[in-house]
This record gives structure tokens, C-alpha cells and sequence, in this order.
């Protein structure tokens, strides 16, 4: 089936999503809905005493939840319990929180947002923009994020028509891509930045940002041209798209003199240019 995954956030707290495009509806992680609804240390283990007890009721929910791969803290993707909007408001109800309430009114608004998005596009664009804005956002890093989400799925529709898989192998050509422009895998440019859980463009600077989408623009326009079948020759063409960043990148700094590759993140300065500026001059 049709996925697409997404991180939502309901009170600070994040929530992992996949939207299944065949069936038209959200399947969220219950580790993270009971972490929310419960603020417990370990919500796994929460939610692993609730499904014993689910089980010894004999309840149909013990039978119908899912597993589906989602990406955890360390990068790598994991089984993870899911369940629908529907499944999810019976979980609730096993779940006691003041929190259960104004929980269910937020997954009613996502799905109702998504199926508006779906028959108009611009919506997600408008969402998209208004939710950069509310974090703090200047307007022309938005309109470079926005476009770098544009060369991301063109892109990754690439990958997809030539029979890549989603998951591992998209996160192993994303990270020799990374790799090559930036000289840090995925994780290494996090941890460079500060970062955990974050989406790591969500923390680019302007800069960061233009030059992985060349990096990225590249290698999707080189696949076009010389057509790979191998995952050997798709990785070779990643290489190829992160060359040309990387010396787009080298000779900016050699301009400049300074690196292009900044620690910065969205919480230490990206969204208030204001003040890096006033930081840089002193």
C-alpha cells in the first residue's frame, strides 16, 4: 500500500504518522499516543501491559492493530504498534488522562486536514507555511524549505518508479548524498548540530539548504540520463549528484572563507535572524 510517514505534534509532544493513501486514513504510533496521554517514563512498557490486559479481555483490539516500519531516535526503522483514528478512541478509553478528551478532537482535525489537502494541494502548501511561521521562521527560509520538500519528492518519485524501496534503502542513498556534499552522514550532521529527534533540513540555514537540494536535484536529473537498475548504480549516481554540491560548497567557502556547514539549529538561531546577526558581530 501507498504510504507516506509524517511527524505531528500535539502539545510539544510528537507523534508518529503514516497516511495510507489507498485506504484514506491516519495510522498513528500507540507508543507515542500513550506516551502523550500518560507522560510516563516508559510508554512501551505502559503499552505493554495494557496489551496483556487487552489479551486476557479478549478484546478485539489485541487482534487488530499493525505493525508498520517507522523511524526511531537512533535513524533506523523499527516494527511499530499502529492503529487507526477509530482503533485509537477505543485504546483511549483503557488509557485514564485529562489529556484524552482534547487528544481525540486533535486526530479528528489532522484526518479532516489531510482529506482537505487531498482535494486541494495548495492547502498543504498554505499548512506547511502557516506551521513554519507559528515556530518563528523568517518568510525567505520558508520559501527555501518549502522548495527543497518540492526537489525531495521529485526525487524520491524517482526512487520509487525505478523500484527502490522506501525505508532503509532510500535512508542509505540519502545518507551517501549527505555524506558526500557535506562530509557528515545523516547522523553525524545531526549530532553536529545538536540535534535528536529533529528534522535535520528543519534545522539547515539558508546555505545548508540550497546546496543539498542541488545535491539532490542532481542526482534525480543524472538517474533520468543514465537510467541505473542496480542499487550498486543508483548509489554511484548519489555519489555523482553529491559531487557537484560538494564543489558548489568548496568554492563558496573558498570565497567566502568561511564553512558552509554551520552548528546552528532551529532552537540556537536559524529561525531569528536577528539575533544571529548580532551574535556574528560581536
Amino acid at each position: 500500500m501507498s504510504q507516506e510517514t509524517a511527524i505531528k505534534v500535539f502539545e510539544s509532544s510528537q507523534v508518529r504518522a503514516v497516511w495510507n493513501e489507498e485506504q484514506e486514513e491516519w495510522y498513528f504510533s500507540i507508543v507515542d499516543v500513550v506516551g502523550v496521554l500518560t507522560e510516563s517514563e516508559n510508554p512501551r512498557r505502559y503499552w505493554s501491559d495494557l496489551k496483556i490486559k487487552l489479551k486476557k479481555e479478549k478484546s478485539q483490539l489485541y487482534e487488530n492493530y499493525v505493525q508498520l516500519k517507522l523511524q526511531s531516535a537512533d535513524g533506523k526503522f523499527y516494527n511499530t504498534d499502529v492503529a487507526n483514528t477509530q482503533q485509537l478512541f477505543r485504546i483511549i478509553q483503557s488509557v485514564p488522562s485529562p489529556k484524552a478528551e482534547p487528544f481525540k478532537q486533535w486526530m479528528s482535525q489532522i484526518a479532516k486536514e489531510r482529506l482537505d489537502q487531498l482535494q486541494d494541494p495548495e492547502l498543504s502548501i498554505e499548512q506547511a507555511m502557516t506551521d513554519y511561521k507559528r515556530l518563528g521562521y523568517s518568510d525567505n527560509w520558508i520559501n527555501q524549505r518549502l522548495k527543497s520538500i518540492e526537489i525531495r519528492k521529485d526525487l524520491t518519485d524517482e526512487w520509487k518508479k525505478r523500484g527502490l524501496r522506501e525505508g532503509q534503502q532510500f535512508a542509505t542513498l540519502t545518507d551517501i548524498i549527505t555524506k558526500t556534499w557535506s562530509g557528515k552522514t545523516t547522523k553525524e550532521y545531526k549530532h553536529y548540530k545538536g540535534l535528536k529527534k529533529e528534522n535535520l533540513r528543519d534545522n539547515m540555514t539558508n546555505t545548508e539548504l540550497v546546496l543539498n537540494m542541488l545535491a539532490e536535484l542532481s542526482t534525480k536529473q543524472i538517474s533520468e540520463s543514465i537510467n541505473p537498475e542496480t542499487f550498486d548504480e543508483h548509489a554511484h549516481t548519489a555519489v555523482q549528484g553529491g559531487e557537484i554540491a560538494r564543489n558548489a560548497r568548496r568554492e563558496l567557502e573558498l570565497k567566502t572563507r568561511k564553512s558552509a556547514i554551520s552548528p546552528l539549529n532551529a532552537k540556537s538561531g536559524i529561525m531569528i535572524g536577528k539575533e544571529i546577526k548580532k551574535k556574528l558581530k560581536k
